[in-house]
Parts: C-alpha cells; sequence; structure tokens
C-alpha cells in the first residue's frame, strides 16, 4: 500500500522571510490516498506576538499560544510522522515555505518539493476560471462545512482529505471488488465518520449463472478462471 500524509498549517501571517511563524499544525495520514484515522496535532508557541489581522483568520490569540511547546519541542516528532512519501497540501508552497524555515532554525532538512502534491493546482487545471478555494471545494462536492467556523489546521485537513478524494477519482476509489484470503474492509475516516468499503462478492449462484452464460461465448475474454 502507499503512503502519503495530508497536512495545513496555520501562522501569525503570510511571509516567513519577514519573522512570521506556524501556529499550528496538522497531518493525516493517507494509505492509496484514503485517510486512515491517524493524525499528528499540535498547538505551538510561536514565541512572539499574534496580530490582529491573523487571529480573524485562525481564532488564535497569543493567550492561546502560551504555554504550548515551541517547534523544536515538537519537530523531531512531526518529521517521524510525516515519513518519506507524498506531502499533499492546498496551496502546498505556503505550506511548505512555512515548515522548510522552522526546519532551517533547527539546522533541519527542508522538505523536497519533489514530493509536493497541491490541491489548488489541481483543482486550478480541473476547474479553470472557477473558486478553488477549500470552502469553494468543498461547496462543489456537496462536502458539509457546518463546523468550520474558523480556519483550523486539523478540521481543514479533514475537509481537505474528502476534497482531494473527489479530485483523484472520486468516492469509488474506496471500492474493493475482492479480498484477499483472510482479509477484512478497513474503516477510513471523512469528516463525517468513519467510512469502511464494502466488497462486492459474488454468490456461488452468480458465479454459476455467469459461467453458464460465458459458455455460449464464442473465444470469451472474461471467463472465469
Amino acid at each position: 500500500m502507499s503512503r502519503s500524509v495530508l497536512f495545513d498549517t496555520e501562522t501569525t501571517g503570510l511571509d516567513p522571510a519577514q519573522g512570521d511563524r506556524v501556529i499550528e499544525v496538522a497531518v493525516l495520514e493517507l494509505m492509496n490516498d484514503l485517510p486512515t484515522g491517524r493524525h499528528f496535532h499540535r498547538l505551538i508557541d510561536p514565541e512572539r506576538d499574534v496580530p490582529e489581522d491573523a487571529t480573524r483568520i485562525h481564532g488564535f490569540t497569543r493567550a492561546d499560544l502560551t504555554g504550548k511547546p515551541r517547534f523544536a519541542e515538537v519537530a523531531d516528532e512531526l518529521i517521524a510522522f510525516i515519513g518519506d512519501g507524498m506531502l499533499v497540501a492546498h496551496n502546498a508552497p505556503f505550506d511548505f515555505g512555512f515548515l522548510n524555515a522552522e526546519f532551517a532554525r533547527l539546522g533541519l532538512a527542508p522538505l523536497d518539493p519533489a514530493r509536493m502534491t497541491d490541491t489548488l493546482a489541481m483543482a486550478r487545471t480541473r476547474f479553470p476560471g472557477l473558486p478553488n478555494s477549500l470552502d469553494a471545494l468543498c461547496r462543489r462536492f456537496e462536502i458539509d462545512l457546518s463546523a468550520r467556523t474558523s480556519h483550523n489546521a486539523l478540521l481543514d485537513c479533514r475537509l481537505l482529505a474528502e476534497v482531494y478524494v473527489e479530485l483523484t477519482g472520486g468516492r469509488q476509489r474506496g471500492l474493493s471488488l475482492t479480498l484477499d484470503a483472510g482479509s477484512q474492509p478497513s474503516a477510513v475516516y471523512t469528516h463525517s465518520g468513519p467510512r469502511v468499503p464494502h466488497p462486492i462478492v459474488p454468490t456461488a449462484a452468480e458465479i454459476a449463472a455467469h459461467r453458464a452464460f460465458v459458455a455460449r461465448l464464442k473465444d470469451p475474454l472474461w471467463a472465469l478462471t
């Protein structure tokens, strides 16, 4: 199975080169592009003020973050959770830029841009000329936004996970036609709760009917073995 992660950050501003810092980071694990339910989430003390303009977007004040761990205290755990797979984010260059600035302060290696999957770029390709914010995409794909009263990295990740499923082929990606011997369907997380794929397994009568039908065909391509 292919592992990747989907992530989001909240920050004190728009430009790490001007001293803006990460205040929240959330990372969701994906297996074959579907959420597993495992996640990493931390609020972070930015060691500086939080401007009112930023607070109006994400809702966090300096007081909310006082006493939270500094980025240096969560960096190793964050890197371990991220792993070495693809990194999915909405407007990914923004989040990459902030995390790489934090890593640089600690003398740590940056995230490789070759690992970047930008869902904003994907959406612009699919819906040129239309609004492609996370909110707009959720409305387009009829994903429930009722819990999103402000920007929150963990909630945004969970919403984006549902958007990402749609951008990469739709909910049929969770469909499984067969089960390996002894395996069980596993639950995947969506914003509305666990979703369990239901494998389609033909009955003995259906298999017999299929074989009888195929036997009447000349050189069938889909005969059961």
